[in-house]
């Protein structure tokens, strides 16, 4: 709804005695909520959302985004009993307001987004039938009171975004005594959590989510994690966990998001790892110290994922698969053709060798990241058929032969295009002037010869040439680089329209700094930002 600024809300309202349902939000009144609106007896459902007020009488009320504030009177809730859903987030509470504590037959509290400071009150231990609960994205920064761990119906529990500082396994341990075979949620990534996990995280039976990231939790993943038949997401990062990679996740049949980056991690990634997890969709493990123990260094890579890859056990696609900065040796398959789904795949900072599996080509995938390791060879051709690909590097290789002509005419969605430190070499191609989404564009430190590729007329180049008269110092430092030969090693810029950056570092030309600076302007009209 909307198009009722600076109107009250009719009081007829109030006399439509068998209303049951009463959708108000973004309507944009204002004023009092006539109090005759709790005359509806029969209301079940009332949204009063991204208004400038709030009251009334019903078994769910949405106040989202309304603008409420701290107020000294209580809440004008007409019958502490039918109401059952309470929805204050996304406003400026800096305190949770004390009349709700009189509710209690709420089942669901939501109040993400405001200005929460302090601790949480004591006072949720008189909604006894809380199932949902939601305080997430606050400043909360004190620990979790004991009321809250008496709430025995608590299947949704969300604290993350604050500044809680406790032990997880005391919050843990709180939690399997009163809410063990309920409690379905739990969040609270990004607080200041310290300690370890405990056994007791593998009797939450019915725990689908369990999100833990960005905080201080050290320690192993206790092997009872195993039990959690229901889990679906799992995500750790961002903390200080050590020890192996945990065999038992393998086991986990309703896994489908697992997120272990970023913490300390190593040992053998193998098929113990994978074999059960048929509904995962993303895999993320970056940032440890995963190697392959026990594998020869050039079969390691193959015999640890080709398991996986190869035989295909996922019975749903999986989107996301994310294994940078490990320790990763090996050669990378050629049977990706049997994940289809995938769109993101991040390889960078391992130790992988050999050649481009051709296979990857025919996965059409959205990013494609093998940056920092020490693979060769030619692009595959296959790669052409990728025709989805947003960012493509390939960085800090030793890939040889030239830039296909291929890139600008079939990958024409590429934003990024990252070919730097590698052994290429021939001409760019015209072509790359197709990319008209191209954003970032690095060739550095190759054997690239020959013109930089010229997609303006001369009245065109004039223009920009005209603007560019401001920019005369940068100008003179291409005159010093780049009048004879582009001094390898060297970087060198000029900042110029918004969203693009283009890296030619450390080829070899013999164009004269005139026409250079032209060429580089003439790709200013695709959204220059600067030569780098």
């Amino acid at each position: 709804m909307g198009g009722f600024q600076y109107i009250h809300i009719p009081k007829f309202f109030g006399l439509l005695e068998s209303l049951t349902y009463l959708n108000l939000s973004r309507a944009q009144f204002q004023g009092e909520i006539p109090h005759n609106l709790g005359n509806l007896s029969k209301l079940q459902y009332l949204d009063l959302r991204s208004n400038n007020w709030w009251d009334i009488e019903a078994t769910k009320l949405h106040l989202s985004a309304c603008s409420l504030e701290d107020d000294p009177s209580p809440i004008g809730v007409n019958s502490t009993k039918s109401l059952v859903v309470l929805d204050l987030s996304e406003n400026n509470f800096s305190s949770v307001p004390m009349s709700i504590f009189g509710l209690h037959g709420l089942v669901s509290i939501d109040l993400i987004g405001n200005s929460l400071e302090g601790s949480i009150p004591d006072y949720f231990r008189n909604i006894s039938f809380l199932e949902v609960h939601d305080l997430s994205g606050n400043s909360l920064n004190s620990s979790t009171p004991n009321s809250l761990f008496g709430l025995n119906h608590l299947q949704f529990l969300n604290l993350s975004g604050n500044e809680i500082y406790q032990d997880i396994s005391e919050i843990l341990l709180s939690l399997s005594r009163c809410c063990l075979d309920c409690l379905e949620s739990l969040d609270m990534a990004h607080n200041h959590l310290f300690s370890h996990l405990i056994d007791q995280l593998g009797h939450f039976k019915n725990l689908a989510h369990l999100s833990l990231a960005g905080n201080n939790i050290s320690g192993s993943i206790p092997s009872l994690i195993r039990e959690l038949s229901s889990l679906k997401f799992f995500d750790v990062s961002e903390n200080q966990l050590n020890g192996t990679f945990p065999g038992c996740f393998g086991q986990l049949e309703s896994l489908e998001t697992q997120n272990l980056g970023c913490n300390l991690l190593e040992g053998v990634v193998s098929e113990t790892h994978f074999f059960n997890l048929t509904r995962l969709k993303t895999l993320a493990s970056s940032q440890n110290r995963l190697r392959n123990f026990g594998y020869p260094a050039h079969l390691a890579f193959e015999l640890v994922l080709s398991i996986s890859i190869c035989k295909s056990f996922l019975t749903e696609p999986i989107r996301i698969l994310a294994i940078e900065t490990n320790l990763l040796s090996g050669e990378i398959p050629d049977c990706w053709n049997r994940w289809r789904g995938l769109g993101y795949l991040n390889l960078e900072k391992n130790k992988l060798i050999g050649k481009i599996p051709p296979s990857l080509g025919h996965l059409n995938l959205f990013v494609l990241n093998l940056r920092s390791n020490d693979m060769f060879g030619e692009l595959p051709s296959t790669l052409q058929h990728s025709t989805r690909l947003i960012t493509l590097d390939l960085s800090d290789n030793h890939f040889n032969g030239s830039v296909p002509a291929w890139i600008g005419d079939k990958l024409s969605k590429l934003e990024i295009l990252i070919l730097r430190s590698n052994t290429l070499d021939g001409h760019i191609p015209q072509k790359i002037c197709q990319l008209q989404s191209l954003q970032i564009l690095d060739l550095g430190h190759n054997n690239i010869s020959g013109a930089i590729p010229n997609v303006l007329d001369k009245s065109q180049q004039a223009l920009i040439f005209k603007a560019l008269k401001t920019f005369l110092t940068w100008a003179i430092i291409f005159a010093e680089l780049l009048s004879l030969r582009i001094a390898p090693q060297k970087d060198f810029g000029v900042y110029w329209l918004p969203c693009f950056s283009l890296d030619l570092g450390g080829m070899h030309t013999i164009e004269s700094w005139t026409m250079l600076v032209e060429s580089c302007m003439s790709w200013a009209t695709m959204g220059v930002v600067g030569v780098v």
